[in-house]
């Protein structure tokens, strides 16, 4: 069968039909993003008012604070529902979420990836530990983050005298994936992507439902040239297929083979990080690493230990992943995290949030918005505003240990090391450590359930989970008591003995 699956975006875009579910890739800094199709997309709403009423349906944060990923399809009348592991990166769906103009859900990451490939196979939903004891339970609001969400996604269910969550399946009618070569019969690579995250679960859940595969790639190659060990998408699920030249592998910049795992180079020496008080947070929470460990950075403080890792060339001493799907390498920082130079090693993100489930991390390193007397940290509701997990849930219900790394207030906060002291000039004008949570984003009882080993690092103390609650267990050089810490929190912590100080290396 010979049949040229290559069309203008205009056409293949015009397969999406008013009330479509509709799985969209990508992730923060343009990864893997299918941006031309999004583009496409949104240029037909406005042009003709079509399609509407769709659900979008991501597993990870897309777009640029600005006008593309998620931006793109954040119009009034354009969405009816959207079910989001991640919202911070598209500011306007945020702003609809919070005005009720749209029906608002966030389920976690990794959970909205496992659940493509339970939809795909035609199984009655996924049957998960992940998500117990958090907002997406339903017995603490189901994942819904406004007043139009009102359907039940999830539901309590007991196996074997043990409470489960079941995320319940529906139908995907549209993919909107990305890779790198196609040829004519909708044969699709992605080896010059910087991950494959869970690109092959959505194709595979919107063929089987009876949807359409949508793939923006950067080059057409000719039948017969894929190598089949190259093909991570057959065209036999493949409907159309729209050739995107311009398309870059970030929004940064074109095309860089030692981050697509294609050659390894000598890694561009990075600025150190300034002498800050993430550093010295960042500094603190290394000292929980322990060599042979396989660990896991979160997005903005955390990802901070892997510069100090680093610096110190101490890379080798550990095991280096991210929920993406790579290992090993260099992390990049800021908006290019999640790219990785020079990995060694890449599964698809699906795979990898079952070997997370599964108790696979030895240590992650996660920020916190908010943390209160019973451990629980929140970083999916702040300000009024949804912004969503990601595969936080996924990772730090999971993990052996959890360090949760942030700064201890908010908003003003001046503060800073000085020869291996904290200095505070002014304090923040919002409280980070309250008496409890705005939303539960982890659960530090379920943790304590499940013999987690959690601790929390700030610039001007460390804290740590106990079956009793969360213990005091050290102050920086510098840091009054009760000034600065103590008056400074919602709840009072357990001292059963005075805190050690942090070491003055952290600060210097």
């Amino acid at each position: 069968m010979t049949i040229n699956k290559f069309m203008s975006k205009e056409d293949a875009v015009a397969l999406i039909n008013d009330g479509d579910t509709v799985g969209l890739i990508g992730g923060g800094g343009g990864l893997v993003e299918a941006s031309c199709l999004f583009a496409a997309v949104e240029k037909r709403f406005l042009d003709t008012g079509h399609p509407r009423d769709l659900t979008a349906i991501h597993s990870l944060g897309i777009g640029d604070r600005k006008d593309k990923g998620m931006n793109c399809f954040a119009h009034e009348g354009m969405v009816r529902r959207v079910i989001g592991g991640h919202w911070v990166w598209s500011p306007r769906m945020q702003e609809m979420a919070r005005d009720e103009k749209i029906e608002a859900y966030v389920l976690p990451g990794g959970v909205l990836m496992q659940l493509y490939r339970e939809i795909g196979a035609g199984r009655p939903g996924l049957f998960t530990h992940v998500g117990l004891g958090t907002f997406v339970d339903p017995r603490h609001g189901g994942g819904r983050m406004n007043a139009s969400a009102g359907d039940d996604l999830v539901e309590v269910v007991t196996i074997d005298g043990r409470d489960i969550l079941r995320y319940k399946t529906f139908p995907v009618h549209v993919a909107l994936i990305r890779g790198s070569f196609a040829d004519a019969d909708g044969n699709v690579s992605l080896d010059r992507e910087a991950a494959s995250l869970d690109t092959y679960a959505v194709a595979q859940a919107a063929h089987n439902c009876g949807g359409k595969v949508i793939v923006q790639v950067r080059s057409a190659v000719a039948r017969g040239s894929l190598p089949a060990r190259s093909v991570h998408i057959p065209g036999a699920i493949v409907d159309a297929v729209v050739v995107d030249p311009d398309q870059a592998m970030t929004y940064d910049f074109y095309y860089d083979p030692c981050i697509s795992g294609e050659h390894k180079a000598p890694v561009p020496k990075q600025a150190p990080q300034p002498h800050s008080i993430r550093r010295s947070i960042a500094r603190r929470a290394a000292a929980e690493l322990r060599d042979g460990a396989i660990i896991n950075f979160g997005y903005g403080i955390p990802d901070g230990v892997a510069a100090v890792i680093d610096e110190r060339g101490e890379r080798d001493r550990y095991y280096q992943s991210l929920e993406h799907g790579a290992y090993g390498g260099t992390l990049l920082y800021g908006k290019q995290f999640g790219f990785v130079r020079n990995p060694s090693a890449f599964i698809d993100a699906p795979s990898q949030f079952d070997f997370y489930s599964g108790g696979g991390l030895d240590i992650a390193f996660l920020g916190f918005g908010e943390l209160d007397a019973a451990g629980n940290v929140n970083v999916s509701k702040l300000a009024g505003l949804t912004v969503g997990p990601g595969g936080f849930i996924d990772i730090a219900q999971n993990a052996r240990k959890v360090v949760f790394c942030g700064a201890f207030e908010a908003k003003g906060l001046d503060a800073e090391p000085v020869g291996g002291r904290l200095s505070i000039n002014r304090h923040g004008a919002i409280r980070k450590l309250v008496s409890s949570v705005a939303q539960v984003t982890f659960s530090g009882p379920q943790a304590v359930r499940q013999g987690q080993t959690i601790v929390y690092v700030t610039e001007r103390a460390v804290f740590e989970l106990t079956a009793e609650g969360v213990v005091l267990s050290e102050i920086a050089p510098g840091a009054d008591l009760n000034i600065d810490i103590l008056d400074r929190m919602e709840f009072t912590p357990i001292m059963a003995v005075a805190p050690k100080l942090m070491s003055e290396e952290i600060f210097s």
